[in-house]
């Protein structure tokens, strides 16, 4: 019986010192996201980097002078899922204090977020963000859950 091959998930670290912990097990989580919403994985990057750079993505590419957390560039075709997201690792981290919540708990919402953009849903009106944040907590306890598994 031969292995399957890991998901089609990449994650790249640039100008910063964070590790993601538990590489394998979030890219399998991912691609179930991706597979419960009835989509086909094609190709995601993660690129981790920091404020400056985000920023300089966020000015370039989509005119906001404004810091951010996370820029998902959606390449997707139909059901196939295809994209590059930018992750500020300062961003996050500074979040992750103001909102009284773990780095790592902050760091998966935000990853989360940017698959759910990837399956297509929005955050703009109020009713897009309440959906958007309950999906959101819906994979954080799911992954939280099947992590803390693991470790006992």
């Amino acid at each position: 019986m031969t292995k399957a091959p890991d998901p089609p998930i990449f994650f790249y670290f640039d100008n910063t010192t964070f590790s993601l912990r538990n590489r394998k097990r979030l890219k399998y989580f991912l691609a179930q996201i991706f597979k419960s919403k009835r989509r086909k994985l094609t190709l995601v990057g993660f690129v981790f980097s920091t404020d400056r750079k985000v920023l300089k993505i966020n000015r370039k590419f989509l005119n906001h002078n404004f810091y951010t957390d996370v820029i998902t560039f959606n390449m997707s075709h139909e059901r196939d899922i295809e994209g590059e997201v930018y992750l500020s690792v300062d961003r996050i981290r500074e979040n992750a204090k103001r909102f009284e919540v773990s780095f790592s708990h902050e760091m998966h919402r935000v990853i989360f977020h940017a698959v759910l953009h990837l399956c297509g849903y929005g955050d703009k009106t109020r009713g897009e963000k309440a959906m958007m944040r309950k999906q959101e907590n819906k994979y954080l306890a799911q992954y939280f859950k099947s992590v803390s598994r693991e470790t006992l």
